[in-house]
């Protein structure tokens, strides 16, 4: 790849009637340059067992072929026939709620032997039949994997088996596990309990982990066979999806990403964000920067909305707006789901670009104008590279830990971790986000939110990140529990307390509780919320405390010289606007404040490299209004126009508008 991918996915028999010939022309037209095919199809590649059909495919390829389109095939095991399911029930997972039903889409057990005996078949004969054709570019694996809950006697079993290899006899999983409370005590490996019904936030945890890696696993059989067959320069992809608050929002609970991706040659995601008043780019930039996390390179967009449910439809101009958004978080593709809306199945007003008249309409002439800029601009825009100086930590095992051990008000891990990259957002703090797997060398800055679950190794290396000069922000609930999410037995945060100097061993939920600060200007809304931590100082100072008759004597905001950098912890949940007034601290120690921060949202500027060596700088209007910007930057071309833009000029943009201006001095 070497040019923007700009397209959608495409259903031939899908289509109403005969029109094959005209949609190719119409993606012509607007300069769609790729299309993905045959994920989501077994049914009518094998309408019954052993009976193979990829009639709808062939023709596909063949006439996509002809117009210059090219093509990522997708594996279609994700929704299996109804023909297996009642000839092999045996095959559709039996989850917490029981034995699964045939209906629903990602409701079989991917361990299960059967199921994976039919999956393999079906993908050899699809790649036997695909890999002739010189348009197939890549190769998506299944669809949004995860474990769909699995857990019914064949998993249990190989969790069992798992188990034992990991900690060799029973009395060490007791003692790790806690297993003497309430008689959970397990006298020998026969008799474990089935993981389903326990109360043990330890159990439970490790389960959850063991079944992230069974998708680890998965995808990563499906990526060999698939290899036997790809060509060389063809790809192998997934779609990695996000924890869902109706939209896109943040870490995949049931899958690591950073493992599962491990066998592929690109990253891909599926980005699906609220438009209309609620699109802010945040989800686009978390999302964007997690899936850029994954391999630390360039990704595939390979879905997001074209005008999705009726409160998503866009704006005119926001289309655009998204589309040049991802691509300044790295994106090298933008794909939409899907091309046309459906007119009959579950997903009948999950409109495509073109709406249910299939005529060329308000999106799709929105989307002809971003294909035109993409095919003009691709050599300017694909491949972007990243270089930031902050970084957000996530983890898997914190989020599960908090979701075994929850915070009040329904306050998840994610929203503790869209909390501080938010707030970067809305500072114009370009981030990655990155993994404990990952080095911390690269980064000035590094945010780690509630870090509950972690390793004494990994505790060390947030220290040691510190020590060696960085700037280490932790909110509450770090440094509580380790890898088993057994409790630290000592001062909180464990391992940390020199790194941060403080202690606590109390907390609460605040209840009319405001910080107040001698430090610090706090702006008017300056309310605890969701978690406090009763922090007392022990050589750190104390940036804010709490605004309350009796936990008045604790802090709530701390900051340590630690080695030659500083420990900034966050004890108490608290508005955005107090966030921004302390990461405006760290982020100007760090040298990293700018003017860049005080243009302030809804102006977001995203920055990046391209091949060439030249800077470019992205101005995205995210209101409805008409905006005079400033240009912040050295003199250059703005992109989208060609015309010359020196520092200081005034950049003016619509409602839902951008600006691109790449640099003419090259980077160094």
């Amino acid at each position: 790849m070497n040019q923007l991918l700009y397209g959608a996915a495409y259903y031939d028999e899908y289509m109403p009637y005969e029109r094959l010939e005209q949609d190719m022309e119409l993606m012509k037209a607007a300069h769609i340059n790729v299309i993905r095919i045959a994920e989501s199809t077994w049914a009518t590649e094998e309408p019954e067992e052993g009976v193979f059909d990829f009639t709808h495919v062939e023709r596909v390829l063949s006439v996509a072929e002809k117009a210059g389109i090219s093509v990522i095939v997708g594996t279609p095991t994700y929704a299996i026939p109804p023909w297996l399911a009642a000839k092999h029930p045996q095959v559709l997972a039996v989850t917490p709620r029981g034995q699964g039903k045939y209906g629903p889409r990602q409701n079989m057990d991917i361990t299960s032997p059967v199921y994976l005996f039919y999956a393999e078949r079906v993908i050899r004969r699809l790649m036997e039949c695909v890999s002739r054709f010189d348009n197939v570019i890549g190769y998506q694996l299944d669809n949004e994997t995860k474990p769909y809950g699995t857990c019914g006697p064949n998993v249990l079993k190989r969790f069992g088996i798992h188990l034992r290899k990991k900690f060799g006899t029973a009395e060490a999983l007791n003692a790790a596990y806690g297993f003497n409370y309430w008689s959970n005590r397990v006298d020998c490996w026969e008799n474990l309990p089935d993981v389903t019904g326990t109360i043990n936030g330890s159990y439970a945890a490790e389960f959850a982990r063991f079944q992230r890696g069974l998708v680890d696993e998965f995808l990563a059989w499906q990526a060999d066979i698939v290899r036997e067959y790809a060509k060389p320069g063809q790809f192998l992809t997934h779609n990695f999806d996000y924890s869902w608050v109706g939209h896109s929002y943040g870490v995949q609970p049931e899958v690591n990403h950073k493992t599962a991706a491990r066998c592929l040659d690109i990253a891909g995601c599926d980005i699906y964000h609220p438009s209309q008043n609620a699109l802010t780019g945040k989800e686009i930039g978390f999302c964007g920067s997690l899936c850029r996390g994954l391999r630390h390179d360039n990704y595939l967009l390979l879905e997001t909305e074209a005008q999705g449910f009726a409160n998503w439809t866009p704006y005119p101009g926001q289309l655009r707006l998204q589309a040049f958004s991802h691509v300044a978080q790295g994106a090298v593709s933008v794909m939409y789901w899907h091309w046309a809306s459906l007119h009959n199945a579950c997903e009948t007003y999950w409109k495509g670009i073109l709406s249910h008249d299939l005529q060329p309409g308000a999106a799709y002439r929105e989307v002809s104008t971003i294909g035109a800029d993409f095919a003009r601009l691709s050599g300017k825009l694909w491949g972007l590279r990243k270089e930031n100086r902050v970084a957000v930590l996530v983890s898997n095992d914190a989020l599960t830990g908090i979701e075994n051990f929850p915070l009040p008000e329904g306050t998840n891990y994610n929203h503790v971790v869209r909390w501080l990259y938010d707030a970067l957002y809305e500072l114009n703090m370009n981030c990655d986000v990155i993994f404990p797997e990952d080095s911390f060398e690269n980064y000035d800055v590094l945010l780690v939110p509630a870090l509950y679950c972690a390793p004494k190794e990994l505790l060390g290396r947030l220290c040691a990140f510190a020590q060696k000069g960085g700037e280490l922000v932790a909110a509450f609930k770090t440094g509580f529990s380790d890898e088993n999410l057994t409790v630290y037995p000592e001062s909180q945060p464990a391992h940390l307390t020199d790194c941060f100097g403080i202690s606590y061993e109390q907390f609460a939920v605040p209840e009319h509780t405001a910080l107040k600060s001698d430090v610090l200007a706090l702006p008017e809304d300056r309310e605890a919320r969701v978690w406090m931590e009763l922090v007392r100082p022990e050589g750190a100072a104390v940036l804010a405390s709490y605004e309350h008759k009796f936990w008045g004597g604790y802090a709530a905001v701390t900051e340590n010289a630690f080695g030659k950098g500083m420990a900034t912890y966050l004890a108490a949940m608290s508005s955005p606007g107090v966030l921004k007034t302390i990461l405006k601290r760290v982020l100007s120690r760090a040298g990293l404040w700018g003017a860049e921060q005080e243009a302030g949202f809804p102006i977001h500027i995203e920055s990046a490299v391209n091949q060439a060596g030249q800077r470019v700088r992205f101005y995205f209007n995210y209101s409805g209004d008409d905006i005079e910007q400033a240009y912040l930057h050295k003199d250059g071309v703005e992109l989208l126009s060609g015309r010359p833009v020196c520092a200081g000029s005034i950049l003016h943009m619509e409602p839902w508008g951008f600006q691109i201006v790449e640099e003419q001095a090259q980077y160094k």
